[in-house]
């Protein structure tokens, strides 16, 4: 995602003209029909018009616009829409985003008559769309990171299942490289991506930022653990010391053993259904924690109406009909996204599907990441520092501090803001 958060001000002064640009709302025009924009990102953008004859079906009166936006870009163009006074009606976000679109003022919380949205859903992903105590997004789709394992190498190995405590899975991977043979490795956790080793931080008790999230805290002991388990897997030589622009393609290596457990979310599932071969084994597990079953950062997109729409009412009509736990199953098939509302997931496409089971466990145990908007730049300075440790640069423990150092220095201006009471 780009990682771009000017103030208004700021970003008004840069992009002056974006109302003349054409990324504005829809009218409404003489024919008396309400046309929602509504705009949608990657996959979702594709697979969304299927959906919405049944919702123009039962709202005669309303017409959905849908504008497909890159996720690359998308963020982007958010901000620039928002500062040119042409927002759409309503749009999906990533997760991440919905904190600093509430910041800036641009979000309609969830009114009261939609307030019956807010149930059903799985806490720590609605805990993301809760800024100051109100709700402001609703979760659309969620998704989570888990294992992906070849289930035929961990049998040859000696192992049913994927052991769920740290020490237990680490001696699994052991057996697990040694059948699978010289040359090859037990884990692949890309040294360019923050995601694994953010799930590893997420195990502890203590919170990654302190002092109202205007400090890191990756020195804490639990957070030091973590640096020092994610390092081990390099260090005993259970996961190579690559980037992933050095993987040719992750369901050919995971194929052929050169790795059999795969940090990913459920888009995965999709993957390796149609490219892996029908004789390899594999299947999803909970993520390992340092005693037992392990937390998660909950993922996935929410919907949110913007503040300025003058069409509040039939854009939280839309935000309803896509929130309906049947409708959600429903893109669920068309998708492969994970419905939202916990009830979707008794539908028989959810439920009967072997492989999406263990999420559901996961997304219970996931925890809530720091809801500021520097959340994203923090996370990858602290890849940028865990590679250097990972190359053998620093410890675990100096690299902890040089992390808190660098998370400091991005949240100077919450502290500044919060020194004179203006943060939210």
């Amino acid at each position: 995602m780009i990682d771009v958060r000017p103030d208004r001000r700021a970003a008004l002064g840069l992009l002056a003209g974006a109302a003349a640009s054409g990324l504005g709302g829809c009218g409404r025009p003489d024919d008396g029909i309400t046309r929602l924009s509504f705009w949608a990102m990657g996959n979702e953008a594709t697979n969304v018009p299927r959906i919405l004859p049944e919702f123009e079906r039962l709202n005669p009166g309303i017409r959905v616009v849908v504008q497909a936006l890159p996720w690359t870009a998308a963020h982007q163009k958010l901000l620039t829409a928002y500062a040119g006074d042409s927002l759409p009606d309503l749009s999906q976000v990533g997760n991440t985003w919905v904190s600093e679109m509430s910041a800036i003022g641009a979000i309609s919380p969830t009114p009261r008559f939609a307030s019956d949205l807010l149930t059903d859903q799985f806490p720590a992903v609605l805990e993301t769309n809760r800024i100051n105590g109100r709700v402001v997004g609703t979760p659309w789709y969620v998704d989570t990171r888990l294992i992906y394992y070849r289930s035929d190498l961990l049998e040859r190995a000696g192992y049913d299942a994927v052991p769920q405590t740290w020490d237990g899975w680490k001696t699994a991977m052991h057996a697990v490289k040694r059948v699978a043979g010289p040359g090859n490795f037990a884990v692949l956790l890309p040294v360019n991506e923050f995601e694994q080793l953010l799930t590893f931080g997420l195990q502890g008790e203590e919170p990654l930022l302190r002092e109202r999230d205007t400090r890191g805290n990756f020195s804490s002991a639990s957070c030091i653990a973590a640096l020092d388990f994610y390092k081990s897997l390099f260090d005993e030589g259970l996961a190579p010391v690559a980037s992933s622009t050095q993987i040719s393609n992750v369901w050919t290596e995971f194929e052929r053993g050169y790795f059999s457990f795969y940090f990913s979310g459920p888009w995965t599932i999709g993957d390796f259904r149609n490219r892996l071969k029908p004789t390899t084994r594999w299947m999803t597990s909970g993520v390992p924690g340092p005693t037992g079953p392990g937390a998660s950062a909950p993922g996935g997109s929410s919907l949110v109406v913007y503040r300025h729409s003058p069409r509040q009412e039939a854009a939280w009509k839309l935000v309803r009909y896509l929130s309906d736990p049947a409708v959600q199953a429903r893109f669920n098939g068309i998708t492969g996204n994970l419905p939202a509302r916990e009830s979707a997931w008794a539908a028989p496409a959810v439920a009967d599907d072997p492989y999406i089971a263990a999420f559901k466990g996961q997304l219970s145990r996931a925890k809530a990441v720091p809801k500021v908007p520097e959340w994203e730049r923090i996370v990858t300075e602290m890849q940028v520092v865990a590679e250097r440790m990972v190359r053998g640069a620093v410890t675990p423990r100096a690299a902890a501090a040089e992390i808190d150092r660098r998370a400091d220095r991005l949240l100077e201006k919450r502290r500044w803001m919060i020194e004179r009471g203006r943060a939210v």
